[in-house]
């Protein structure tokens, strides 16, 4: 079998060096978040963080999935948009923000809502998801799609000033049906839209979910059967083995 190995530039060798000199990582670590491809579904509150910390990481493709557009209410939490991007399709102004920042960095926008129809479709092409989605229906069918293809899951929700975070289908491990068998009722898990987040909070756990991206990639045990519930205003973390 041919494997293509993306070796590092020298410009690229200049800009990842903090994360290069880091025993951990080094170039071949580097080479390995080059290599790697990710995709996210949802471009909203975790989302962008968790682009931006990617991208800065140096991941070499991203995939965006979200058919939504940006609305004024997003702004003070999803912190790649800002006030001429009003009505702007998400992805979109997200693909562009970013490859300025980043042009060295493949990324895909998939301006569609995922389904049960397209979500092994959509995915299948990378190597681990992560899920940003802000409502269960959506939760559940890309939980299914990852256990289908056997993909890892990066997984995080956010609600006032909670945040909750696990990693799924990572070498056997478990999905998000041993914890939620089924989906709640919707009336029951009302989503930030309905019940509001404080700001910082999905950047917090926008920045733990690429941190466990990254800790797949590089294989520097990620959580496994663990799930993560962080209380931002009580400084509170309770950690659930199941």
């Amino acid at each position: 079998m041919f494997i293509l190995i993306l070796m590092l530039s020298n410009n690229e060798k200049r800009k990842y060096i903090k994360q290069i000199m880091l025993s951990e990582i080094g170039v071949s670590g580097q080479e390995k978040i080059k290599e790697a491809k990710v995709a996210i579904v949802g471009c909203g509150g975790l989302g962008c963080p968790t682009l931006l910390y990617l991208c800065a990481a140096g991941v070499g493709t991203i995939g965006i999935i979200d058919f939504d557009t940006v609305h004024i209410t997003n702004l003070h939490r999803q912190i790649l948009f800002g006030q001429k991007d009003v009505n702007l399709k998400k992805v979109d102004v997200a693909k562009t923000k970013l490859n300025l920042m980043h042009p060295e960095i493949n990324i895909i926008a998939h301006d569609v809502l995922i389904n049960d129809e397209n979500a092994a479709e959509l995915l299948k092409d990378y190597d681990l998801i992560i899920d940003g989605c802000d409502n269960f229906e959506t939760r559940y069918t890309v939980n299914d799609a990852c256990v289908k293809l056997n993909k890892p899951l990066v997984y995080g929700s956010i609600l006032g000033f909670e945040g909750q975070l696990s990693v799924f289908n990572y070498r056997g491990s478990k999905d998000l049906r041993a914890i939620f068998p089924v989906p709640p009722a919707k009336e029951d898990v009302p989503d930030c839209s309905e019940n509001g987040v404080l700001a910082t909070v999905p950047g917090v756990m926008g920045t733990l979910l690429a941190n466990e991206a990254l800790k797949l990639i590089l294989n520097l045990n990620p959580l496994m059967n663990q799930y993560i519930i962080l209380d931002l205003k009580k400084m509170n973390l309770n950690c659930l083995h199941f």
